[in-house]
């Protein structure tokens, strides 16, 4: 890169949608002009979205921490003052785009995407790495020379280049998510030096969890966290392109970042990107910075948009981050990513909007709780799945004043749960009934196979149900009254779903499943049991009866 080219902070690249649904590209800096006016980010997928907003978030608490919302440097003395900055910012309704924009241009020379020393979020010791093609940058894709994806959305020239703009945009998603895959420099395989594993990058190890607003400024807003859970002030902010010398090592590693700018623009790889006129053909990769993903409390919990969890049930004060599963609803993981349980430490952020809450400045705010996730095969060797899902509730159920509510809530997701083990075991004794095998092998074609699915089948039904259930509570201090009808009303609509779905199971088995098969245990084949259909339902229904009056 012998020449400055496609300043991020000018030329448009960032995509975003407007109240209308349109979706354009606008500039770094104009999207901190607009943000207002621009609904959400609109990236080629919603991972690379995050990637996009840690970028966005890193450039504001970098401003802020420095200088108020007129742009007069002023660093915090206090956390409390820290908060003053917010609520002024909050209310504006807007940001100070003055402010932003002057800080920005200070930086004008580290924005440029193609640099002949400091390109943007690349270095030039990368090319020392594993050349790859512009297909396996697009993350849509990911596409090795090895692994052809079938059904593509894209095909031929389009694979094999992209535009400066695109390019950019997945070069934040790569460093964020890439697989673990060995990628060690040339130097290294010739002297057979052997490097530390360094695991897939930082986000693709989270279960990320953020919150978003009704518009841009505000989902910006509700994520810029002023301090730390203890709500004391953080290190001095400095973003990556603040370096004075840019890391130029493989598998680096490094202490976990003491501030939120840091972190967020961590460099998991190491990049380079080859492009020919105004085209990207392809990119370098080395594995860049790293730390242990095993933390103990305090450094570890900097990191605020993702659940932390003990592994060892409290034997050791060593805590991971907590994966989201792509096979359940958001809402069951609820109780440790949302609302807190005893296993697991609450996400910074959620404890950072209780916080907004319980000073009263987003008072009954409509939070929408977000989770993004990429999901990989064998020991994160490559990607294999990315999805995200959300979650709508009243601000005010975080609060300590509700404490009721919540545990009210918490209580409703584990009646679901019971529920669902009650319809598991009837799908599995009819499925046994119709002549189905009962071995303990949950593969296809086993009575648990088939359990499983049914039971998939109940949590998709009252999916719909339990989000506009808990959207509609709107949690009323001392009104245990209220609690008392939303408690009933949703293992009511709960157990009829149930039910409903029991007596389809009963109908589609036959005539023959009533009177049942008889069947030798699955572990001790002396052993034999009768399954009827007819037995298994009035279990199930007395089931039923029993957990709701319960």
């Amino acid at each position: 890169m012998n020449d400055k080219d496609f300043n991020l902070l000018d030329e448009p690249w960032i995509r975003v949608i407007d109240g209308d649904c349109n979706v354009h590209e606008v500039s770094l800096i104009k999207l901190f002009e607009q943000a207002h006016n621009y609904k959400d980010l609109c990236g080629e997928l919603p991972t690379q979205d995050f990637a996009m907003l840690r970028l966005l978030l890193a450039v504001l608490h970098t401003v802020f921490s420095r200088y108020d919302e007129n742009g007069d440097e002023s660093p915090f003395e206090d956390f409390g003052e820290a908060l003053e900055r917010w609520k002024v910012l909050w209310e504006n309704g807007r940001f100070p785009a003055e402010a932003i924009t002057e800080y920005l241009e200070s930086q004008r020379e580290n924005f440029y995407l193609f640099h002949p020393e400091r390109p943007f979020y690349q270095c030039e010791h990368a090319k020392a790495g594993t050349e790859y093609s512009a297909s396996k940058l697009n993350g849509n894709l990911s596409e090795s020379s090895n692994k052809l994806r079938l059904f593509a959305d894209i095909s031929g020239k389009a694979k094999e280049e992209m535009s400066f703009a695109e390019a950019a945009r997945w070069l934040l998603y790569v460093n964020a998510y890439d697989d673990t895959s060995a990628k060690p420099s040339r130097e290294s395989k010739e002297r057979g030096v052997k490097l530390p594993s360094v695991g897939v990058g930082w986000l693709g190890k989270l279960g990320i969890i953020f919150v978003t607003g009704d518009n841009l400024f505000e989902t910006l807003m509700l994520n810029l966290i002023m301090g730390n859970e203890n709500r004391e002030l953080l290190e001095k902010e400095i973003p990556v392109w603040e370096r004075e010398k840019i890391a130029d090592g493989e598998r680096t590693q490094i202490s976990f970042p003491n501030n939120f700018s840091e972190l967020y623009t961590l460099q998991s790889r190491r990049l380079y990107l080859k492009k020919n006129d105004k085209k990207v053909t392809g990119y370098f990769l080395l594995g860049g910075d790293f730390f242990d993903r095993e933390q103990k409390p305090g450094a570890g919990w900097m990191e605020p948009m993702t659940v932390w969890r003990n592994p060892d049930n409290k034997k050791t004060d060593v805590y991971i981050p907590q994966r989201h599963d792509a096979s359940k609803q958001f809402w069951r993981e609820c109780p440790a990513a949302v609302l807190g349980d005893e296993k697991n430490q609450q996400p910074g952020i959620i404890v950072w909007i209780k916080n907004l809450e319980e000073r009263g400045w987003i008072k009954n705010y409509d939070l929408n709780v977000r989770i993004v996730s990429v999901q990989y095969g064998d020991k994160d060797f490559f990607v294999t799945n990315v999805f995200s899902d959300s979650l709508q509730m009243h601000a005010s159920l975080l609060s300590d004043m509700n404490v009721s509510w919540r545990n009210m809530v918490l209580d409703s997701i584990e009646f679901c749960d019971s529920i669902a083990k009650k319809v598991w075991s009837l799908a599995k004794d009819v499925n046994l009934a119709c002549g189905g095998s009962n071995s303990t092998k949950e593969s296809k074609g086993t009575s648990a196979f088939f359990a499983e699915n049914v039971k998939a089948d109940f949590y998709n039904r009252i999916d719909g149900p339990f989000r506009r259930w808990l959207y509609g509570l709107n949690p009323e201090p001392g009104r245990d009254d209220i609690l008392y009808h939303k408690k009933e009303e949703w293992r009511h609509e709960c157990v009829w779903a149930a039910r409903k779905l029991g007596n389809e199971i009963i109908r589609q088995a036959g005539a023959a499943a009533i009177f049942g098969k008889t069947k030798s245990g699955s572990d001790d084949k002396k052993s034999s049991e009768t399954f009827s259909a007819a037995r298994a339902m009035n279990r199930f229904l007395s089931g039923l009866n029993a957990a709701e009056k319960s």
